[in-house]
């Protein structure tokens, strides 16, 4: 990475770009077309950069998505904040969603901090980007609306699938695929040509990268949440009574298999760890400051040695925890230990009761049906809500899943019922098929989806009646 005294050809023309299309001079864009190239190697004086990491107030009005509309920490913009300050530049992070803040009074906050970059995700946090909102009606407004003189990138899995559609539709500049923990400071220093993920269009056209931005887990400190408003949450995810203060945190991202629903082939693919003693450190400063709950949004928590240390040590600790996982990665001994960790959560991707319903989804998993029903069933005796997801598959008889359910929920396992799943852009299911993600990935993908349930009827955490893709990202 290039010292922060020295500037991305690409930032400068894109700011001068900008200003030219604005009345108002931005303070970034005029020091760059007096300056580029002049400031210290220190970092200090005119090589600062101002990144403004925007989440929005999310809402999901005729929407099919089916994830949680609590806020969430926005751990993209947290981590990306930490390097984006390492690196010399300034950073302003901003949860409207959290904060409950309209656009009018993020607009006030941005026009303060006149930032040379507004960056925004399309999928409300790290924890949906696997399941976001099909349409960007939400970003797009809020592109629109905090409109000034600031380059605007958009990162999430919009990007990441789709990059040119997502620049067309959200008027950005910038559109990274992948992880951005660490390509977004990269935006003020390097040539954009030489960042892993970075699509950007310009005068002479739209720059696609065929690669995506991969983050080295090992380098991502630890949050020291100062920045962020920890005792604002009361939210405690996937847990359905009582009352606390609830947080995410990640110990691993990616996952070793490849299921051929899940949308992680784009970002958040290869298994890798963090450091646990860094992971420690955050749950230690997060439950200083009152929270009594962490869910963590791995993909597939329980995977690998090193967490079994980390269980030991939360056990120590005055917090209960939550997680999603596979129940074949675990045996009565380490569900045991789950359970000295405080689990109180637990949500379990069984997919199919029957081997060939799971072969079909490629899940890799290795026992039999009749064990992975006995360890939800050890499992649930030592944490208090253990849930198993199914999939419709054609190998699965509605009679064996109702049996099955049966049994299960005779030992207070909740069953979810078998759905189709959405088809996201660049997952292997998408590939399988309608091919390549292209212009119109997700208005193909929403159709097949809505068609199969407009009939059938939608879960109760949709919408009844969920609207067009087009209408939606046509109007606010």
């Amino acid at each position: 990475m290039a010292p922060a005294g020295r500037y991305s050809p690409d930032t400068a023309k894109h700011l001068r770009m900008v200003e030219r299309q604005s009345s108002d001079l931005h303070r970034g864009s005029r020091f760059f077309a007096e300056n580029i190239g002049t400031g210290p190697d220190t970092g200090s004086g005119g090589g600062l950069m101002k990144f403004a990491l925007v989440n929005p107030a999310w809402t999901f009005e005729g929407s099919t998505y089916f994830g949680c509309h609590e806020p969430h920490y926005p751990l993209e913009l947290l981590f990306a904040f930490d390097k984006i300050r390492e690196a010399g530049h300034e950073p302003l992070l901003i949860d409207a969603q959290l904060e409950k803040l309209s656009i009018p009074q993020v607009k006030q906050r941005t026009g303060r901090f006149e930032p040379d970059f507004l960056v925004m995700p399309t999928a409300p946090s790290y924890l949906f980007w696997r399941c976001p909102p099909p349409e960007l009606r939400v970003p797009k407004q809020w592109f629109a609306e905090l409109d000034g003189c600031a380059l605007k990138v958009a990162i999430g899995p919009h990007p990441s699938a789709t990059p040119g559609p997502t620049l067309r539709k959200l008027d950005c500049d910038v559109a990274l695929r992948g992880e951005p923990d660490e390509t977004l400071v990269r935006l003020a220093s390097e040539p954009w040509s030489q960042i892993d993920g970075c699509c950007w269009r310009d005068e002479s056209g739209v720059h696609i990268s065929p690669s995506l931005g991969v983050t080295d887990m090992r380098k991502l400190g630890a949050l020291n949440f100062e920045n962020y408003n920890v005792e604002a949450r009361e939210h405690r995810h996937h847990v359905f009574s009582g009352s606390g203060r609830g947080a995410e945190l990640e110990f691993a991202r990616g996952c070793p298999w490849a299921c051929a629903f899940c949308n992680k082939t784009l970002f958040r693919n290869k298994f890798r760890e963090r450091d646990v003693d860094v992971v420690l450190a955050e749950v230690d400063r997060v439950t200083a400051r009152g929270v009594d709950y962490i869910y963590w949004i791995d993909e597939i928590f329980g995977v690998g040695k090193n967490v079994q240390r980390l269980l030991a040590e939360i056990a120590k600790r005055p917090v209960s925890i939550g997680l999603q996982t596979r129940i074949d990665l675990w045996n009565e001994e380490t569900l045991d230990l789950l359970g000295r960790a405080h689990c109180i959560s637990m949500e379990c991707g069984i997919e199919s009761i029957t081997e060939e319903g799971r072969d079909e989804l490629n899940k890799g998993c290795r026992m039999s049906t009749e064990r992975l029903t006995d360890l939800l069933i050890y499992a649930r005796k030592r944490i208090p809500w253990v849930q198993a997801n199914l999939i419709l598959t054609e190998h699965d008889e509605r009679g064996e899943i109702r049996a099955w359910q049966d049994k299960l929920k005779a030992h207070d396992v909740w069953v979810s019922e078998p759905v189709p799943m959405f088809p996201y852009p660049g997952t292997p299911m998408y590939q399988q098929m309608f091919g390549p993600p292209d212009e119109q990935a997700w208005e193909r993908a929403h159709h097949y989806y809505t068609s199969i349930f407009s009939e059938k009827g939608y879960s109760d955490i949709q919408e009844s009646r969920p609207a067009n893709i087009e209408d939606l990202e046509c109007t606010f």
